[in-house]
């Protein structure tokens, strides 16, 4: 009996794999695509709950884009079928291009097949021809995956009185006009900003449908832009019920216990320098002079004490990836009771952080590093312009009021200059950054703009960015080192085709240093070199932007493989972790691997701390944080050219100086340098004549009159319309048909298209 139930078991049939790899092999290795029943024959599910099992499994798939189900309900592998998956890119004048998941050339998508698309969607599409521009052409198969759920624009109501409606939308990237159907427009009226949720997707030949969610109000209403911003490009701008209460429970000062668990530097007159407007201070230094040359410690706010991972606030803060800084606002990462209060290094009272301390020799070079757990005390909260006045110009009444800070902060600028000395040697780029800074009135013309600056950086701010800067590399060393799981942010070579391309912009300007002809993906220093030696030209600025937009964007990403820009072989963001994600999760990989040294050292039976990522986490974070960076960036770049189209409304018939930063076939792109207000004059506005474009030497010149418009160009422009609808201003020359009198025209600044200037598109 005992043989007969052995046997039997030994008869029972082994399940059939169903699972995803399985069905992908059989797929991969077939012919031709296959029929369900094919598919489960050959798979071994004959019972009824394995059919359904495959029959679900199938169905995901096909959701998720791994398989496709053609029109005779057959199914092929993505591969096999020359099919590629991506992300859809909506370009302003209603063509596309999709940017495949795995890498390789954007693929171009007609105007008709963006009619069934919305910027965001995720798409699988098929390869096709390359078009006469050299494009490779693409036909959408099957919309994967819809990003868009809600639309930000102006309602419009439909001529004669009809109930029905539209809303056009503030992102240029979409196209469509939302229909909104007789009943669903709540309580807007024509003409006001709204929030529409999207009901219905577009089709070939039908429109999106939706209804209006929210009215934010007239256009015109004093901090609409910001609002509208920050809709129109998804940020999160209320916090979840279970975050607001971890906010709350989250104590206002340091539990004296943690004291004795961590290195205590208390005493260390440590200080904080940071802008006049800034609330959150996550950094702090402190440097004392050796025999052999400066250790520094750079003292980072312990975030990663407070905020644990999977918590609500780890939550938000991942879903934010960054914190968005507006002009006279701020989205925080961390709700403020952390990212102001108990994890702000704010001045005389103790907190948690994470230190690098790093030995430093004359050359500027780190001999050695190490990261500790520490509690601090800031001495001080310290201006950039206190630290320059008092410590780089020595103006007597500063130097008192900073008193026996005096010392250590000299021991910082010495130290600067040695660091300073170390990125020369290594030919980093050095960006003398000018962004606009919106100085908005008060009392009743609060939030209506009073004047537009230019804020520059002084030497207290490359004190405090070196400073940085050598400790991030420190923490992306530590990980290499160690074979830590982390993001590290690359930057890589710009293309041989941009290299090429600057170079013919730097030779019209008449720019030809010895190191032009080896600029190249090689080196930094060429392209440094080229920077040096347009200082004190009156087109400085114009190259500095030349430079920077022949740069690829850093990002994040799990695999190092350097940092071009700073001519660094790795690199990682450690130092911001109240505004940056990436910073908190480096932290919390450090932080981990410091307690286990210590458990090891001690030799306790305790079991080790878990790393809290592992190693397959790290791409999607990486690409998931340079996403929300660069949606950051273009909410804030928004919200600054309407605010700048704002300005302009009451300057009509006004003239300025201005210098050409660009030229194309269609006109020129000028700047207003005080202001960094940027348009086009159109080529119609040049005067009465005929405009040829020389793309080569990137000029326009006139056939009858020989009037030749160039980069650099110092010119007197008129403003002549401002449409701040459409962030689009008008200018014509001050003196038609004069040379050197020509203009700044109709530029859209940023909702409506990508601003040229990329000085904030570029960081470290």
């Amino acid at each position: 009996m005992r043989s007969s139930r052995r046997g039997s078991r030994s008869r029972i049939p082994t399940p059939p794999d169903l699972g995803r790899n399985a069905i992908l092999d059989l797929l991969r290795r077939a012919d031709a695509p296959l029929a369900f029943e094919t598919i489960a024959q050959r798979l071994g599910a004959g019972a009824t709950g394995e059919r359904e099992v495959l029959s679900v499994r199938l169905q995901s798939m096909t959701e998720e884009g791994q398989i496709v189900r053609n029109r005779k309900v057959q199914y092929g592998s993505v591969e096999r079928m020359n099919l590629l998956r991506g992300r859809v890119i909506g370009h302003p004048d209603g063509y596309g291009f999709v940017v495949p998941e795995d890498g390789g050339k954007d693929l171009y998508l007609a105007p008709r097949e963006m009619q069934r698309v919305i910027h965001g969607d995720r798409v699988l599409v098929r390869v096709r021809e390359v078009d006469r521009r050299g494009r490779v052409q693409c036909a959408l198969v099957e919309v994967l995956e819809r990003n868009t759920d809600q639309i930000v624009g102006r309602f419009f109501r439909s001529e004669g009185g009809s109930e029905v409606g539209f809303v056009v939308s503030d992102n240029r990237r979409i196209q469509h006009e939302l229909l909104i159907p007789a009943g669903a427009a709540g309580h807007a009226s024509d003409g006001d900003i709204v929030v529409a949720a999207l009901t219905e997707p577009p089709g070939t030949h039908s429109p999106p449908v939706g209804r209006i969610e929210e009215v934010l109000g007239d256009h015109m209403a004093p901090g609409m832009e910001i609002e509208v911003a920050i809709r129109s490009h998804g940020l999160a701008h209320r916090w979840s019920e279970r975050a607001a209460e971890e906010a709350l429970a989250v104590p206002l000062e340091i539990d004296p216990g943690c004291v004795s668990e961590r290195l205590d530097l208390r005493i260390q007159p440590f200080v904080t320098i940071d802008g006049p407007d800034a609330k959150d201070f996550d950094d702090a230094v402190h440097a004392i002079s050796t025999s052999t040359g400066w250790r520094l410690d750079v003292a980072i706010a312990d975030v990663s004490h407070y905020v644990t991972p999977g918590s609500a606030l780890d939550v938000e803060a991942r879903r934010r990836g960054t914190s968005a800084y507006f002009p006279g606002r701020v989205l925080p990462m961390l709700p403020e009771r952390l990212s102001n209060g108990i994890c702000s290094l704010n001045p005389g009272v103790d907190r948690l952080v994470l230190i690098c301390r790093m030995s430093i020799d004359r050359a500027g070079r780190v001999a050695r590093s190490a990261f500790h757990r520490a509690v601090i005390r800031s001495r001080r909260r310290l201006t950039y312009s206190e630290v320059y006045d008092g410590i780089v110009r020595g103006v007597p009444a500063l130097r008192r009021d900073l008193g026996s800070l005096v010392e250590p902060l000299e021991t910082l600028r010495e130290l600067y200059r040695a660091l300073k000395r170390a990125r020369r040697l290594r030919g980093a780029l050095e960006i003398d950054s000018v962004e606009p800074r919106i100085v908005f009135g008060r009392g009743a013309r609060a939030r209506r703009i009073d004047r537009i600056e230019t804020a520059e950086r002084n030497t207290a701010h490359e004190i405090i960015e070196e400073c940085m800067i050598a400790a991030n590399v420190c923490a992306a060393r530590f990980l290499e080192r160690n074979r830590l799981p982390g993001l590290y942010r690359v930057h890589e070579p710009p293309s041989e085709e941009r290299c090429a391309e600057l170079r013919l912009y730097l030779s019209e300007l008449g720019l030809s240093p010895p190191s032009l002809e080896s600029l190249s993906s090689m080196s930094p220093a060429p392209f440094q070199a080229v920077l040096e030696a347009a200082n004190g030209r009156p087109d400085a600025r114009l190259v500095q932007t030349l430079v920077l937009r022949a740069m690829k964007q850093a990002e994040y990403r799990a695999r190092n493989s350097g940092h071009f820009g700073l001519g660094l072989s790795a690199y990682a963001h450690f130092t911001s972790p109240i505004r940056r994600y990436p910073d908190l999760l480096v932290h919390r990989v450090i932080s981990a691997e410091i307690r286990n040294r210590k458990h090891d050292a001690a030799g306790g039976a305790d079991v080790r701390a878990a790393l809290p990522y592992a190693p397959d986490e790290m791409p999607a974070l990486g690409a998931h944080c340079s996403m929300t960076e660069r949606r950051a960036e273009d909410a804030v770049r928004d919200a600054l050219a309407w605010l700048k189209c704002e300005y302009m409304v009451d300057k009509v018939g006004e003239t300025y100086s201005g210098s050409i930063t660009a030229v194309t076939s269609f006109g020129i792109f000028v700047e207003i340098p005080e202001m960094m207000v940027e348009g086009l004059v159109h080529v119609s506005a040049l005067g009465d004549d005929y405009y040829q474009y020389d793309p080569v030497r990137h000029r326009l010149q006139g056939e009858r009159h020989g009037h030749v418009f160039r980069l650099a160009d110092t010119l007197e422009v008129r403003v002549s319309n401002v449409d701040l609808d459409e962030r689009k201003i008008d200018f014509e020359p001050a003196a038609r048909g004069e040379r050197g009198s020509r203009g700044i025209g109709r530029r859209s600044f940023g909702g409506r298209r990508r601003s040229r200037s990329a000085g904030g598109a570029r960081r470290r």
